[in-house]
C-alpha cells in the first residue's frame, strides 16, 4: 500500500526540514497516541513522556525514515516499540527490585559476611567520578536525580543517541569496575543514591 497524497506532500515537507509539516503531524497525531499509550499503561506523565520520545524522534530521524502505509500507521508502530521498551524496563526495575529485597532481608549482625553498602555507595561514587566529564555529567543527571534521556538531551545540547552512549559507557564501566558486587544490587543500589 501507497502513501496517500496528502501523507506524501507532508512526509517530503518534513524531510525539507519544513517544521510547518511537523507541527501538522503533531496536531493531528499528539492527542491519539497520548490516549493509545496511556490506555495501555495507566500512567499520564509516563504516556507524555512516551508521545514526547516518538515525535523527537521522528524529528530527528525525519530524513531517513521510510514510511509505506500512513504516518498515523507509522507513528501508532512507534508508540507500540517505546510501549514493549517501557513495558520491559518497569519488569527489569521490579525484577531488581525483588533482587534487592531478597539481598537486604539476607543482611545480618555478622557485617563481614555481607556487602556492606556504604562502602558500596562510596566504590560507585568513586568510580563514576573517574569517568569523562561528560559521561559523569549525562550518567549522573539520569541516575541520580532521575532525569529523562530528552530531558537530558536538551539539557546539555546533545543528541539523545548521545546520552544513550554515554548511560551505556557509564553502566559498562560500573560493572566492570565493581564485578565483585551482584550487578542487580549495584543498579539498585545506584538508583537509591537519587
Amino acid at each position: 500500500m501507497n502513501l496517500d497524497s496528502e501523507d506524501s506532500n507532508l512526509l517530503v515537507s518534513l524531510q525539507a526540514d519544513d517544521p510547518t509539516a511537523f507541527e501538522t503531524i503533531y496536531n493531528h497525531m499528539a492527542s491519539k497516541l497520548l490516549h493509545y499509550v496511556n490506555s495501555r499503561i495507566q500512567n499520564r506523565e509516563q504516556s507524555e513522556e512516551i508521545v514526547q520520545e516518538i515525535f523527537v524522534s521522528l524529528w530527528v530521524r525525519r530524513q531517513e525514515i521510510d514510511i509505506h502505509n500512513s504516518i498515523e500507521a507509522y507513528l501508532y508502530a512507534a508508540a507500540k516499540y517505546q510501549l514493549l521498551n517501557y513495558i520491559r524496563s518497569e519488569s527489569i526495575r521490579h525484577k531488581y527490585a525483588e533482587h534487592f529485597a531478597l539481598f537486604a532481608s539476607m543482611q545480618s549482625e555478622n557485617t563481614e559476611e555481607f556487602i556492606n553498602l556504604t562502602d558500596l555507595k562510596t566504590a560507585i561514587e568513586e568510580h563514576v567520578s573517574q569517568l569523562p566529564p561528560k559521561c559523569q555529567q549525562v550518567f549522573r543527571l539520569s541516575r541520580f536525580t532521575g532525569k529523562s534521556i530528552q530531558e537530558i538531551a536538551d539539557e546539555m545540547s546533545i543528541s539523545t543517541r548521545t546520552v544513550e552512549n554515554y548511560i551505556t559507557q557509564a553502566l559498562k564501566h560500573l560493572r566492570q569496575a565493581l564485578a565483585q558486587y551482584p550487578w542487580t544490587v549495584i543498579l539498585m543500589v545506584v538508583q537509591a543514591m537519587q
